[in-house]
């Protein structure tokens, strides 16, 4: 089968490859009828190249494609070899001035804060970088793909509309010059022709709906294939039609996936092929599959050559928009061709036919042919107008297709809608000439069907299918918005008169929400169903911009302002209308005072959140006082019809409800209620409810007598009857004793004194008070900030934004915050001035409950803390505007006084009634407020007018008869000393002294001065005695407090020197129980050289070691035979140290870790938090928790952050994860150390015995194999002192030998990655590679930040590596004796070699560091069979030596000095020459293969260079291991640290002189090692090898300017999924590949489990452990193992210190170098696993997540 459709592809590509394209276009141009021609040909060849299989071969098809179907074509237009003709198009075309990119999914946009028309105004990144918009205030985001660049277009910018790149093209010629007049007539003419051929055939054949015949294309041979093809929806999941496709075409998971992934990306895929039936039965699988809970997936049978002229279609509209692109002329053409009315009249164009079919077809379909739109109709400024035009007509159509369609609207024509809508001139033209607004919001209301009797909108239970046609609706709105979000700047008559028919239809949807979602007061039992409150919010949401938007849009203009005041107001009117019908009227009066109303109970009525058409007029009502119309043109508005009780009604219901909820009267209704009060209040909607609410009330107070208001008030509050009956508050208290009824009328008292202090107190909005915008920003932000100091994203949120999604806050923040930059976390903050704290309000309207109460703590601790009186008094306020100005009466008219009298009194005889401190709070706010009133007036005086405002005159006066109640300011003085009001004494102090202010002020305007009441002078006087009084006692106060301190800390120190040695005591037993071992605090001669190894080693007296364990508190010794006790600790595979990742163990099995190679491609690090435990204590906790494992698998399978199963557990104090533990052991040296009585050999002598003593061991051991012939052992001369045979006892206790193992199994199951096995004879090497591994990292890190190598480790590393390097010490004591003994042969081999051992590596492939201290720590193994006398101390020196030796080899074999580039001195010191003749030396035995190098400084800079960080590693290990305490010369960082360190190492200064005293056998050492081939080669150049000293691995370098790293992402295609843009791409910070996270496309098999890409690359790139950064979110991502992962913040700030993940608020974010080093610093010590399970543990919800899938 196969071979036959081999031999048709060639057999095909034959006869097609003869086609010539020259010879094709000649025949067309003589033709007759084109199209007959051309439709033939397509006919004819179409199916022979498109769909000939099962599977698409998208480049033999796109080749042939060009060759047979498109070059004739191109020759056809060009008249000559296109190769040629398009240059020189391209040459005559003048260069666009619009840059037209087309945007790709992730890629990088920008647009400018200070110069975009609108925020839908954006730059590629190579605009940008060229534009004047960089050094501007800008916002980065990644595009969702689809939209254009909108450089070059003037009307999308203020400024700088161009970069520098498309400024070149903007030429001084005329704008509207023809672009045809560029092009030859004849090319004119061709050209329209085969456009109009190729258009009209490619999208007759895309809008075809017959399945088996074609339009015009009949085949002549019609072959009988077809295909199923699967459509993409956006209901079913991938996971369905993987599953689905799986069962149907019975094909693998991984085919499955390739389907489901191109289904999604170009909108279908056919997954069979073959005849009718065959396809059709797939078919009916899929259908039958899918159609259970939803629709089923769209499945068709086609036949094939339907799909090839489809697929030719699609390419046919690439083509022709590739062509377009070469000049001006051929894109006028084609736009005139798609826009040429058909025979059919209306909608018949080609454009039209494809908009209006635009539902039907598939995604990559309406792809394809959108970017041509954009790129042809979209660029030609003359027929964009005419495309906007028809667009607009079809607007409906499009729309309602819209709702039905199934896809998102990213891939729907109706979202070019932001492409036209936006243009400023485009969208007046379609108000004007289409009358878009009217179309747009009678389309919206057309959707919205359900109504309920009054006609409002109904939304029934928000399902899912609901919520989903809501959301469709709801682009309208932004259609809307879109069309608004440029103002006019000149009116014509029409656009006034259209804009007006739109606001009418804007007034008609606002009508129908009026009154949306009544509420009544449910009393007895709580509501059984919540109300569906969501959708009407949600639109109302939506609609707020739009509100606000119509009030800018009629600000503009004066004519159109009085029309929609009066429009509005009709309206208004119409949905009063039933008013008062039914609702019986009733007299309130009060004071003298009275006013009829409507009897009605919110509590018992139903009331409505929603009044959008009473808000708009409010918002009218007060640009009529901004715009001065009200005071121009009084005659031409209706004011003097304004009824303001009615006004003010609905809105008073409204603030009502709220007051009632807060005292929790309507509990019984539920949540739905409760979160309506939150969104009325919330940012987002208060601007267009809550405020505009408050603005009513205002504008009704302003309007009516304020006595008559506050009677309404109260009517409404239902509080009517308490204030105006005498006596009924002590009636009402003593009758009700139910406490909940109290509660709530002192709850409602307090909610209308709240409400009264707004409606005087709120004049911050233009044309309200006199102000400007930016002081009501202003206030806005000086109360956030009174609250707490914050971020900037916080203050942003906390604000309300405009349509351009700015609040303003940035250009008034500086007058009244100071900012604070970040630390290493947490973020920047703004902090209040605090001279601006005077303008605090306590009772700001915009602050919740909870925002007050903390806002009065900070403010009241603050000028304590500035030792002022802590009285809040109201700020002084700006003048109301003039159509406001008699709301200031409401504060001095006869109901207010009552209302304030009757509530002082409660409070004087405070134990008859019900009444709350809140309430006087608001009393005596409300007085401050009135006389800082009066005080203004008085201060503004001019000369004629006359002070009305007489409130310190009211207030002195008395009560009328017949009840005598005493004035409100003498019952002020009364409270002043009540002691049960202690905290507002402030207050009423500072309203006393404002009175008195006030009434110097009268009398000195007023002509004759009248002496002072002599009551007040005194008042004076006796409150400053008092404030004098309260100060001394507070002086006194402090000294004596300050005596006793003093005196305390006297006797303490007496105390102390007293018991001197009792303290001491108990800080040396502190000391010994917090830090487990610290050797260093032994006594030690301080004079004396500190040796740290060798037979000169530092004598350390014992230390006692007495620790607790963490589990039973216990204390306990450490000792040989002694319990054991363990550290917790955590071992895991590393690669922070590799040069080599690459590598790969092959067979874990079989692999032989003994030599570790330079590259140290991958080690085992060991870490511990230092908690120390009983082993047995330890053994108790895990049991448990593996029980406890056990019992929570069986309820519910989650991860925890912990994994029992590979034996992980939790620190049980600090949670820190863990893995294993290590036993603490004492100084495990001493025990191996015999007393040494011999003279101790030189290294020479030392060798020798050494190998006679291997030699022996090695025929021993052929002896046990073949014990056959003892002859052999009689002629073997043991070596003398060595007993072979002789067993040492093991000195430990049973369980510290158990925990020795426990210990070493774990370190060697997760190094190798293998089923633990103790007996393995590798378990020891990895015990011993651990222990090399974590010292070498920790040298690492301390090198890196210049910290000195002891003295600077924490406690926990410290105690982590003693512990280590003594338990590595021990281990061989529960190892196969012999098998250690055998490492340790194998190991000398490699430096001293011996017959046995062949085939070992070379010297350049050794790390010298692992293998010391293999070699050390397996020594003992043979020292402990040797009773000569030699002390294990030689032993240990002459390894040292040796190894360091090999290492100078290795170090002087590998450096690639440079002569020059350093300034060299000539010192010819001893060193430089001896090193010198060494490397001449060297030159010899490798045969003159190495560099000539002359300069001796040179070589030792780089040795010593080179050698150091070994002697580091060196010293930190034989410290650990012997316990002798560093010299201070090397705890700190100074000059000398290399001779320093030879000293403690007991080497000699000059290195070489090792060489010079040991040469006789050294010479025969480095011939063995120089003849090895590997160096030969490695010599040669033809191998590599590491050189020292090796570089620290450092995390990859990032771009300060994150928007380099989006490009860099957004150019990256997944590589599986060819050339497709990846949805995640992610970042390796330690290799720096970009990786395609997060799909199904890029995941690969590992260990038997599917997993992402990132998971995948961790256990290539290091070991299991990966620190990744997403780049389209900006987070960084931290993975271990496949399911433990963390996000962790980003190390990119923006200029306000804070990281944006998920690249939100779009801010600039610049690189921050420190926090970078913190993410580095964490991956260096290995905390990247620790950081995640401490992140897991305290966030459940990163359990939840499948990290293995990213």
């Amino acid at each position: 089968m196969a071979a036959d459709l081999e031999e048709e592809v060639q057999a095909i590509d034959k006869s097609l490859l003869e086609c010539s394209a020259e010879e094709i276009a000649v025949k067309w141009l003589q033709a007759n009828d084109l199209q007959k021609e051309v439709y033939q040909h397509l006919a004819y060849y179409v199916p022979k190249i498109y769909c000939r299989g099962p599977n698409p071969a998208p480049q033999r098809e796109d080749m042939l494609a060009q060759h047979v179907l498109l070059g004739p074509m191109e020759w056809y237009l060009c008249g000559e070899d296109p190769a040629f003709g398009f240059p020189k198009l391209e040459q005559a075309n003048k260069p666009s001035h619009l840059c037209g990119r087309v945007f790709k999914v992730g890629e990088p946009t920008y647009s400018c804060r200070d110069c975009a028309v609108d925020p839908t105004c954006v730059l590629c990144m190579e605009c940008f970088l060229g534009s004047i918009h960089r050094e501007h205030r800008y916002r980065m985001t990644t595009s969702g793909g689809g939209g254009f660049c909108d450089c070059g277009d003037t009307e999308a910018w203020k400024e700088g509309p161009y970069c520098q790149k498309h400024e070149l093209n903007t030429s001084e010629t005329a704008e509207e010059e023809d672009p045809l007049m560029q092009l030859p007539e004849d090319m004119v003419a061709r050209a329209y022709n085969i456009f109009a051929i190729t258009f009209k055939y490619a999208v007759d054949i895309l809008t075809w709906e017959k399945e088996n015949e074609l339009p015009g294309l009949e085949m002549i041979e019609k072959s009988d294939t077809y295909y199923c093809m699967l459509f993409n929806d956006e209901v079913h999941t991938y996971e369905q039609v993987i599953y689905t496709l799986q069962k149907a075409v019975n094909c693998t998971q991984k085919e499955a996936i390739g389907f489901a992934t191109t289904v999604d990306r170009d909108g279908r895929r056919s997954v069979r092929y073959g005849d009718f039936q065959y396809c059709d039965q797939a078919k009916s699988v899929i259908v039958r599959n899918t159609s259970r809970q939803t629709k089923p997936l769209k499945v068709q049978v086609m036949h094939s050559s339907i799909v090839a002229h489809q697929s030719f279609g699609l390419k046919l509209l690439t083509w022709l928009g590739s062509v377009i692109g070469y000049s001006d002329g051929l894109r006028r053409i084609l736009c005139q061709v798609g826009l040429q009315e058909g025979p059919d009249g209306e909608n018949s164009s080609l454009v039209d036919k494809l908009m209006l079919y635009d539902s039907k077809l598939w995604k990559g379909a309406r792809n394809v042919y959108h970017q041509l739109f954009m790129s042809s109709l979209l660029m030609d400024l003359k027929y964009k107008k005419l495309f906007a035009i028809r667009f607009a007509r079809n607007y409906e159509r499009l729309q309602s297709d819209f709702m039905k369609d199934d896809h998102d609207r990213e891939f729907s024509i109706a979202d070019l809608s932001i492409q036209i809508f936006t243009v400023p001139s485009l969208a007046r033209m379609l108000i004007t000439e289409e009358n878009l607004m009217t179309t747009i919001i009678k389309t919206f209301m057309d959707h919205l069907r359900h109504r309920d009797i009054q006609g409002r909108f109904q939304f029934e239970r928000y399902t899912a299918l609901q919520a989903f046609k809501f959301r469709r609706v709801q682009s309208l709105i932004l259609d809307l918005k879109y069309v608004l979000i440029s103002k006019p700047t000149e009116w014509s008559d029409d656009l006034r008169h259209k804009f007006l028919e739109g606001f009418d239809a804007f007034l008609e949807l606002l009508k129908c929400m009026q009154g949306m979602d009544p509420v009544t007061r449910q009393v007895g039992q709580h509501i059984e169903m919540e109300p569906e409150w969501e959708a009407a919010f949600t639109l109302q949401m939506k609609l707020t911009l739009v509100i606000s938007m119509m009030q800018d849009w009629c600000a503009l203009d004066e004519k159109v302002l009085i029309e929609a005041y009066k429009k509005c107001l009709t309206v208004v009117m119409q949905c009063h209308s039933g008013f008062t019908d039914g609702e019986q009227p009733i007299v309130l009066s009060m004071c003298g005072h009275s006013v009829e109303t409507i009897r009605y109970c919110v509590s018992q009525e139903k009331v409505s959140i929603h009044l959008p058409v009473s808000r708009l007029l409010a918002g009218l009502h007060v640009l009529l006082s901004k715009t001065e119309v009200a005071y121009k043109f009084p005659e031409l508005l209706p004011l003097s019809e304004l009824s303001p009780p009615m006004l003010i009604e609905h809105p008073l219901r409204c603030l009502v409800l709220c007051a009632q909820v807060h005292a929790g009267m309507w509990r019984r209704n539920g949540f739905s209620l409760v979160n309506q009060i939150y969104y009325y209040h919330n940012v987002k909607c208060r601007r267009e409810m809550f405020d505009k609410d408050i603005v009513m009330l205002q504008t009704g107070v302003s309007m009516m007598d304020p006595n008559h208001f506050l009677m309404i008030m109260l009517s409404r509050f239902e509080l009517y009857q308490i204030f105006s009956t005498p006596d009924y508050g002590k009636r009402f208290s003593a009758e009700n004793t139910n406490k909940d009824v109290v509660q709530q009328n002192n709850t409602l008292i307090e909610e209308m004194l709240y409400l009264i202090i707004m409606i005087v107190g709120e004049r911050f909005s233009p044309g309200i008070g006199q102000v400007n915008a930016t002081d009501e920003i202003k206030r806005e932000i000086i109360h956030q900030l009174s609250i707490r100091p914050m971020a900037h994203s916080e203050l942003v949120k906390a604000l309300p934004e405009d349509e351009n999604r700015e609040t303003g806050m940035e250009s008034v923040i500086e007058e009244v915050a100071c900012f604070k930059k970040p630390g290493l976390t947490g973020r920047g903050l703004y902090q209040l001035k605090p001279e601006c704290a005077r303008n605090f309000n306590l009772y700001f309207y915009h602050f919740s409950r909870a925002e007050q109460s903390k806002a009065e703590e900070a403010q009241r601790k603050l000028k304590r803390r500035n030792r002022e009186d802590t009285a809040l008094p109201p700020p002084a306020l700006p003048p109301f505007c003039p159509l406001f100005a008699s709301l200031v009466n409401i504060l001095q008219s006869d109901v207010m006084l009552c209302i304030m009298g009757t509530i002082l009194q409660w409070a004087v005889e405070h134990n008859g009634y019900a009444w709350s401190e809140s309430m006087l709070q608001r009393v005596l706010h409300l007085l401050g407020m009135a006389l800082q009133e009066e005080k203004q007036h008085l201060e503004n005086l001019s000369e004629e007018s006359v002070v009305t405002f007489t409130f310190t005159q009211k207030i002195s006066r008395p009560g009328e008869a017949p009840n005598n109640s005493p004035s409100i300011l003498a019952m002020l003085e009364t409270l002043q000393n009540a002691p049960h009001l202690e905290v507002h004494k402030d207050m009423i102090r500072w309203i006393l002294k404002t009175f008195n202010t006030i009434k110097k002020l009268r009398e000195s305007s007023s002509t004759s001065p009248v002496a002072e009441t002599e009551g007040n002078i005194m008042e004076e006087s006796s409150r400053d005695k008092d404030k004098a009084e309260r100060k001394r006692k507070a002086e006194i106060a402090r000294l004596r407090r300050e005596k006793i301190m003093a005196q305390m800390s006297e006797m303490q120190r007496h105390f102390i020197n007293e018991n001197k040695e009792l303290f001491q005591q108990t800080l040396e037993e502190l000391d010994t129980s917090t830090s487990g071992v610290h050797e260093n605090r032994c006594p030690v001669i301080s004079d004396a050289k500190l040796t740290a190894l060798g037979p000169e080693q530092t004598r350390v007296a014992e230390h006692r070691q007495v620790v607790m364990c963490i589990l039973c508190q216990e204390e306990q010794e450490v000792k040989v035979d002694s319990r054991a006790m363990v550290l917790a600790a955590f071992i895991q595979r590393s690669t922070v140290l590799s040069k080599n990742r690459n590598k790969i163990i092959p067979d874990p099995e079989k692999y032989d870790p003994l030599f570790m190679h330079p590259d140290l491609s991958c080690g085992t690090h060991t870490g511990s938090c230092g908690h120390i435990m009983h082993a047995h204590c330890w053994q108790r906790y895990f049991d448990a928790v593996q029980a406890k494992e056990q019992r929570r698998q069986q309820r519910f399978r989650v991860h925890t952050s912990y994994d029992v199963e590979n034996g992980e557990f939790l620190c049980p104090l600090c949670e820190c994860l863990s893995n294993t533990v290590i036993p603490l052991l004492p100084p495990s040296r001493a025990l191996f150390n015999r007393l040494d009585f011999s003279v101790q050999p030189n290294l020479a002598q030392w060798i020798k015995t050494i190998s006679q003593q291997i030699k022996a061991l090695y025929l021993l051991r052929d002896e046990d194999c073949n014990s056959g012939n003892s002859e052999k052992m009689h002629q073997l001369q043991l070596p003398e002192g060595f007993r072979p045979g002789f067993k040492l006892k093991n000195p430990y206790s049973e369980s510290i030998k158990e925990m020795l193992t426990t210990f070493g199994t774990a370190t060697y199951k997760v190094g190798l990655k293998v089923h633990p096995n103790e007996e393995d004879p590798r378990v020891p090497i990895m015990c011993w590679g651990s222990c090399a591994y974590t010292i070498q990292t920790i040298e690492r890190i301390l090198a890196d930040e210049d910290k000195p190598l002891f003295g600077h480790l924490p406690c926990r590393q410290d105690d982590c590596l003693t512990s280590l390097t003594r338990f590595a010490a021990a281990h061989w004591t529960v190892s196969s004796l012999s098998a250690v003994q055998g490492h340790f042969c194998t190991l000398l081999a490699s430096l001293v070699p011996n017959e046995k051992n062949g085939n070992l590596p070379c010297i350049l492939d050794i790390d010298m560091f692992h293998l010391l201290v293999s070699l050390v720590l397996s020594f003992p193994a043979i020292h402990c069979q040797d009773f000569s006398g030699v002390s294990l101390g030689t032993g240990d020196l002459h390894l040292f030596h040796l190894v360091t030796m090999a290492h100078i080899i290795q170090i002087l074999l590998t450096s690639s000095t440079e002569e020059n580039g350093m300034d060299q001195e000539d010192t010819n010191s001893e060193e430089e020459v001896a090193v010198l003749r060494l490397y001449k030396f060297l030159c010899q035995w490798t045969g003159s293969a190495l560099k000539e190098i002359s300069s001796g400084w040179h070589l030792w800079r780089n040795l010593k260079a080179g050698i150091m960080p070994f002697l580091r590693c060196s010293a930190l290990f034989f410290h650990y291991l012997n316990g002798v305490p560093a010299p201070s010369e090397i705890q700190v960082n100074g000059t000398n640290q290399f001779e320093h360190l030879c000293s403690y190492l007991s080497l000699p200064n000059n290195l070489t002189c090792l060489f010079q005293e040991n040469s006789e056998i050294l010479n025969t050492l480095i011939e063995s090692w120089c003849s090895n081939n590997e160096v030969k080669s490695y010599l040669e150049g033809k191998r590599h090898a590491i050189s020292y000293a090796r570089e620290s691995n450092k995390l990859i370098d990032l771009p300060d300017d994150y928007s380099c790293l989006i490009n860099q992402a957004s150019n990256f295609s997944c590589p599986k999924s060819g050339g497709d843009k990846s949805r995640a791409p992610t970042l390796c910070l330690v290799c720096g590949t970009m990786l395609c996270s997060q799909s199904y496309c890029c995941q690969t098999e590992l260990e038997g489990e599917d997993v992402g890409a990132c998971t995948a690359h961790t256990y290539t790139c290091g070991s299991g452990v990966g620190i990744f950064l997403r780049v389209r979110e900006c987070q960084v991502l931290f993975l271990a193992g496949k399911t433990k992962g963390c996000f962790y913040p980003p190390p990119y700030l923006d200029d306000y210190g804070e990281t944006d993940q998920g690249l939100r608020r779009g801010n600039p974010l610049h690189l921050c170098k420190e926090r970078f080093k913190k993410i580095q610093k964490l991956w260096q010590q290995h905390s990247i696993t620790e950081e995640i399970a401490h992140a897991q543990e305290a966030n459940q919800t990163l359990v939840g997540i499948d990290w293995q899938h990213l």
